[in-house]
C-alpha cells in the first residue's frame, strides 16, 4: 500500500498506537492483579482479538506454517510474555517514567548486538550514541547519586525487559514469509500461554477476585492496549517510510513520561530528565541517515 500525498491515515494510525502503548503503565497501576496474570490475560485477549479481526477481514483459513517458523514464533511469543511480566513488575517497583526509559534501552541493545548476530559494522556515530545512551541510563537509574525514584529493583526489571525484547527483535528478523497479522496472533497467544505453567506452579490462579472496574481495565488492556494497538501499528507500517516509522515510534516513551507526570504525579528529577533526553536523543540520532 503506497501512501498518497494527502493520505494521512497511516500517520494517525501510528500516532494512535504509540499513544495507546504510552498509557499502559498508567492503567497497570490501577489493576490489582499479578504481573504474570496480567501478561497471561493480555496475550490471550489480544491474540484472540487479532485472530478475529484477521478472519473477518480475510474470511478464510490460511495454510499451515512450517514447523521451524512455528517454533520461532512460539519462542518469540514466550519471550514477549516474560518481557511483559518484567515490565509490569517494573511499574510496581519504580515510576512509570523510569521503567519506560529503562525498557527503551532496547534499540541500543539491538544496535550493540548487531555485529554479533547480523555482522553489521558499528559506525563511529553509533558507538558514540550507544555510549551516550548508557550514560543516560546511569542518570535515569539513579546510580550516580544513590537509589533512583522507587528503588533499584524496578530499574533492573525494566532493563531485564529491554534485554528480552531485544532478543525478540533479533529473532523476528529470522522469521520470513509470514504476514504481520498471523505472526502477531501466534506470538500474542504464545505470550499468554507461556504464563500458564508459571501461574499454576506459583498458585497464581488461586484466589483471583475481580471487581467490575478491574475486569473492565483488564479487558481494556487486552483489547485496546494489545489487540487494537497492534492492528493500528502494523496497519500503519504499510503506508509509511521506515524513517517515519522509527521517528513516530518515539511518541511511545515520550507520551509515557508525560502521562506519568500528569496523571500519576511522577515528575522526573533534573538528572532523570537529562538521562531521558540522552537515551531518546541518542536512539533518534543512531537511526538517522
Amino acid at each position: 500500500m503506497k501512501q498518497s500525498a494527502n493520505d494521512r491515515r497511516p500517520v494517525w494510525m501510528m500516532v494512535s498506537s504509540m499513544l495507546i502503548f504510552g498509557t499502559i503503565g498508567v492503567f497497570r497501576r490501577s489493576i490489582p492483579l499479578s504481573s504474570a496474570f496480567l501478561a497471561f490475560a493480555r496475550g490471550l485477549i489480544g491474540g484472540l482479538f487479532i485472530l478475529l479481526y484477521s478472519r473477518l477481514r480475510r474470511g478464510r483459513a490460511e495454510n499451515r506454517l512450517p514447523g521451524r517458523t512455528l517454533a520461532l514464533l512460539a519462542l518469540t511469543g514466550a519471550l514477549i510474555g516474560v518481557n511483559w511480566m518484567l515490565l509490569f513488575e517494573a511499574f510496581n517497583h519504580t515510576t512509570v517514567a523510569v521503567a519506560t526509559l529503562c525498557y527503551y534501552m532496547e534499540p541500543t541493545l539491538v544496535m550493540l548486538f548487531s555485529p554479533l548476530f547480523f555482522h553489521e559494522k558499528l559506525t563511529a556515530r553509533k558507538k558514540v550514541c550507544a555510549a551516550v545512551a548508557l550514560l543516560g541510563m546511569a542518570l535515569v537509574s539513579g546510580v550516580t547519586g544513590g537509589p533512583g525514584e522507587g528503588g533499584f529493583t524496578g530499574v533492573l526489571l525494566g532493563l531485564g525487559a529491554a534485554v528480552i525484547y531485544a532478543a525478540v527483535v533479533i529473532l523476528n528478523k529470522r522469521i520470513a514469509g509470514v504476514d504481520a497479522d498471523r505472526k502477531t496472533t501466534v506470538q500474542l497467544l504464545c505470550a499468554g500461554l507461556v504464563m500458564a505453567p508459571y501461574l499454576l506452579w506459583t498458585g497464581g490462579f488461586e484466589g483471583l477476585a475481580f471487581t467490575p472496574s478491574s475486569l473492565a481495565l483488564l479487558l481494556l488492556v487486552g483489547v485496546v492496549h494489545t489487540g487494537l494497538a497492534y492492528v493500528l501499528y502494523f496497519g500503519s507500517i504499510e503506508g509509511l517510510k521506515a524513517q517515519s516509522v522509527a521517528m513516530l515510534s518515539y511518541i511511545d516513551p515520550v507520551s509515557a513520561l508525560l502521562f506519568s507526570a500528569l496523571l500519576l504525579r511522577e515528575p522526573l528529577s533534573p538528572l532523570n530528565l537529562l538521562g531521558a533526553v540522552m537515551i531518546l536523543g541518542s536512539a533518534i540520532v543512531a537511526e538517522g541517515h
